[in-house]
């Protein structure tokens, strides 16, 4: 299992104000049936990394179909093998160390 980090902006909108581009990806993301979270920087999703690199692709066209002239993606993905990790399990671990 793997997590994946990502952040779509669309650009060439006319307006500042994303938020309906990111109500639009949140929603395309609902129907993935992943586990996620949106955050106020991005969004964090679970799965395994054919499954994230299909949504990132997904997520990364949805602004177009809403005429964004242009969208900049970036995408963090922590792939480990050793074990499974799930959302908030870092944090978690962090927590109790402190």
């Amino acid at each position: 299992m793997a997590l994946m980090e990502i952040n779509v902006s669309p650009l060439g909108t006319g307006s500042t104000s994303v938020g309906e581009f990111v109500v639009n990806m949140q929603r395309l993301l609902a129907e993935q049936g992943l586990p996620y979270e949106l955050t106020d920087m991005g969004t964090i999703i679970e799965g395994d990394i054919d499954q994230l690199l299909a949504v990132a692709k997904a997520l990364h066209e949805s602004p177009f179909s809403n005429e964004a002239k242009r969208v900049y993606t970036v995408i963090k993905i922590d792939d480990r093998r050793d074990k499974e990790v799930h959302l908030g399990q870092k944090t978690i671990s962090v927590k109790q160390r402190l």
